[in-house]
C-alpha cells in the first residue's frame, strides 16, 4: 500500500474551518484536497471539495472529443456529500431543452443559473455526470469527488471571476437537454453497496464491518478514501484525510460504523 501525496488546492470559494483530519492549513481557504496517483492517469483520480461559495458553471467532453482536442480521454465524474449546510445545492444537467444558441447567451449574460437543475443537496446525497452534463457545486458543502484522472474543465459560467471560459469548446460538448443518471441516489451510511460500475471507472460504497463480501479478490489499480476512523487495510490503520494507493482490496478492515469508498478503473 501506497499513502498517496496530498495537492493542497486555495480557491477564492474555498473554506477556512477544513475539518481537522486534513490538517492545519493555518487560516488559509482550501477549495480542494486531490490525491495524486503514482501511476499516471490509469486510476480515478479522487479530490475532497470544500465550498463557501458556488463554483463555476462546466462541462466535460467525452473521450472522443478530449481526444480530438488533444486529451488523453474525457471526463466523467460523480459526487458523494459528506455535509451539507441548510440550503446547499448541486447543480446537475439543464432543467429544460433549450438550444446551443439560448445556451451561449444565457452564459454570456449571466441567466445560465436559472436554466441550471439546481437540486437540495444533503449529506449522503450520490450524483453522477456524465460527459456533457453542465454542472455545478453550490455553496456550503463538503464533497468526495471520484473522477477520470484528466484535467480538462470547460468553464461556461463563472460569477464574474478573472478565469478564462471556454464557451466554444463547451458548447460543443453540453447536453441540451435534462439528463439525470439513473445511478443518482442517497447512500445508505451503514450499508455497503456499488455506485459505478463503468464504463470508466468502478466505485464502491463500503460501511460496516461486514465488508468482505464486496470487496474485490483481484489485483488492480485500487484508491481506498477512508471517510471516518475505523479503517485499515491488513493491520495497519488508515485515517479520514488519507488516500491509500493499493493493488488488493480483499485486506481491506472496516470497524462498526466506519465507511470508506474504494475505486479501481474499468478494463
Amino acid at each position: 500500500m501506497t499513502r498517496l501525496e496530498p495537492i493542497i488546492v486555495e480557491k477564492p470559494w474555498g473554506r477556512t474551518d477544513i475539518p481537522a483530519d486534513f490538517g492545519d492549513f493555518g487560516g488559509r481557504r482550501i477549495g480542494e484536497i486531490w490525491f495524486t496517483r503514482p501511476d499516471g492517469d490509469v486510476a480515478p483520480l479522487v479530490k475532497f471539495l470544500f465550498t463557501s461559495e458556488r463554483l463555476s458553471i462546466q462541462v466535460h467532453p467525452d473521450d472522443a472529443a478530449a481526444q480530438a482536442a488533444g486529451y488523453p480521454h474525457g471526463k466523467e465524474e460523480c459526487w458523494l456529500v459528506l455535509d451539507a449546510e441548510p440550503g446547499a445545492e448541486l447543480g446537475a444537467g439543464l432543467a429544460v431543452p433549450t438550444t446551443r444558441e439560448a445556451l451561449r447567451d444565457a452564459a454570456l449574460d449571466g441567466s445560465i443559473t436559472g436554466l441550471i437543475d439546481w437540486r437540495a443537496a444533503k449529506a449522503d446525497d450520490f450524483l453522477y455526470n456524465r460527459a456533457g452534463t453542465i454542472h455545478a457545486i453550490g455553496a456550503g458543502l463538503t464533497i468526495v469527488e471520484v473522477q477520470q484522472n484528466v484535467d480538462c474543465t470547460y468553464r461556461l459560467y463563472d460569477y464574474g471571476r478573472p478565469r478564462a471560459l471556454h464557451l466554444d469548446a463547451g458548447l460543443a460538448v453540453a447536453a441540451l437537454e435534462p439528463c439525470p443518471d439513473p445511478r443518482d441516489a442517497h447512500v445508505n451510511p451503514t450499508r455497503g453497496r456499488l455506485l459505478v460500475d463503468g464504463p470508466h471507472f468502478s466505485l464502491l460504497h463500503l460501511a460496516g464491518a461486514d465488508t468482505a463480501g464486496l470487496l474485490p479478490g483481484w489485483s488492480d489499480d485500487f484508491t481506498f478514501v477512508p471517510l471516518s476512523a475505523g479503517c485499515q487495510i491488513g493491520d495497519e490503520a488508515v485515517r479520514l484525510g488519507e488516500c491509500i494507493a493499493t493493488a488488493r482490496a480483499d485486506t481491506i478492515r472496516l470497524a462498526a460504523g466506519a465507511r470508506a469508498l474504494l475505486s479501481w478503473p474499468a478494463h
